[in-house]
């Protein structure tokens, strides 16, 4: 292998994937993490892994990490339903009709994010990952090679430096300072609700749910069943947002911000909880024991933001990763799955350098034009779902909602929608 070494900036699910995949390839890495312990950032809802995610991660995880994934996803996969805002189905997949005959690398899971950073974890020596490295800024010297600059005063250099250090990435900052997040005008509220329930009705404790009401907003459910291997000690406990052993569901209500008090984002979890009763008034009251039921620590409320495209910028020793150049709203749950496909291109772009095959600036070039391709195309994606969920138009949600039941009732439609749910 060529003698090259990356850096990875940013401890996340993108960042973690990349890491391990290099390492299994026996390309020198080392990510630094501005967080003090492994469990700072251990906490969070289920994570939908489509198809494409679910593959990038096995081809990037070594077998005993990848197995450690496979034993903590969640027990129970279910369906996926469009529903009325009193349950009624518009349209419904069984499990079987989303991933027919899939392999495990191949598949949809349910994980939760506590279970799948500790699978991305799973090897990683302290001489891997730096941990408390809070980064500042980069330096390029003469040769290329680049500097990582930190808080603490402590430096890092390599050949290759990669931002994957989220929404509000400073190597992006640094290296695309005209790239911007802007304000979808979309707000969302979500909650947990613990499990067994037995007053909510099946299909909110076993499928995933988009809830199309004829009016504003709208309601995205789904569950999460127990891991089937522990939690990590010093995560588990009563706190709902760090236990994997208690299953739950999950609820996020969508509206534009604009018809909200203002202050939304910091209500306590009560009050958030009755405005969206408030909101859902009329709705079943399988919805509204969903929402009545949760756990209020649970309850938050987030402005949701989005990336705006970028165009080719001149390839250089330092590139970008997920969060850190497409970040999305979470309305077509695409994100991490996009972060890990970045993940496994850059891997195999990198790979194919350490081989000789190619000089590792046409390596990153080759993965920064590709990446950028499907990496907007999802943006544009989740944000047309934000704005669908924002619009207040009746005439276009009955519009929706009549082409979901044709979808319903004509087979190849429906196939074709089954085979690309969440991908």
């Amino acid at each position: 292998m060529t003698n090259f070494h990356v850096l990875v900036i940013g401890a996340g699910i993108g960042g973690l994937a990349l890491t391990q995949g290099l390492r299994r390839a026996g390309i020198p890495v080392t990510v630094f993490e501005r967080t003090r312990t492994r469990t700072d950032w251990l906490q969070g809802y289920r994570i939908h892994i489509n198809p494409a995610g679910s593959r990038a991660l096995h081809d990037c995880l070594p077998p005993p990490a990848w197995q450690r994934f496979l034993d903590t996803v969640s027990t129970v996969g279910g369906g996926f339903g469009f529903v009325t805002e009193h349950l009624r189905d518009l349209l419904r997949f069984a499990e079987h009709e989303i991933t027919p005959d899939a392999g495990p690398a191949d598949a949809h899971h349910g994980a939760s994010r506590i279970g799948l950073r500790e699978a991305l974890l799973t090897g990683l020596d302290d001489e891997v990952l730096h941990l408390g490295a809070e980064f500042e800024r980069y330096s390029i010297a003469p040769d290329g090679r680049v500097t990582a600059h930190f808080a603490d005063g402590s430096t890092a250099t390599g050949d290759l430096l990669v931002g994957a250090d989220g929404a509000n990435s400073r190597v992006r900052g640094q290296l695309l300072p005209h790239a911007r997040r802007v304000d979808t005008g979309v707000l969302a509220i979500a909650g947990k609700h613990r499990l067994p329930a037995p007053d909510l009705p099946t299909v909110l404790v076993r499928d995933t749910n988009m809830v199309i009401p004829a009016g504003r907003g709208s309601l995205f459910t789904s569950v999460w069943h127990p891991d089937r291997a522990a939690a990590p000690a010093d995560t588990a406990g009563d706190s709902l947002l760090l236990d994997t052993s208690s299953a739950y569901a999950i609820w996020g209500f969508g509206d534009a911000t604009a018809t909200f008090p203002p202050g939304v984002t910091d209500l306590p979890g009560p009050d958030l909880r009755d405005l969206v009763l408030e909101r859902t008034a009329g709705w079943s009251t399988g919805l509204r024991r969903l929402v009545e039921g949760s756990d209020p620590a649970t309850i938050n409320a987030i402005r949701v933001r989005s990336a705006t495209p970028v165009g080719p910028w001149e390839t250089g020793p330092v590139t970008l990763l997920g969060d850190a150049i497409h970040n999305m709203t979470p309305m077509a749950g695409i994100g991490a799955n996009t972060a890990l496909r970045d993940a496994d291109l850059l891997r195999r772009r990198l790979i194919a350098a350490g081989r000789g095959d190619l000089p590792l600036h046409r390596a990153v070039s080759g993965y920064e034009e590709e990446m950028r391709g499907y990496g907007f195309a999802a943006v544009a994606q989740s944000l047309r779902n934000a704005r669908m969920t924002a619009s207040g138009g009746r005439a276009g949600r009955y519009a929706f909602r009549a082409v979901l039941r044709t979808v319903h009732a004509i087979p190849p439609l429906r196939r074709r929608m089954a085979t690309g749910l969440g991908s």
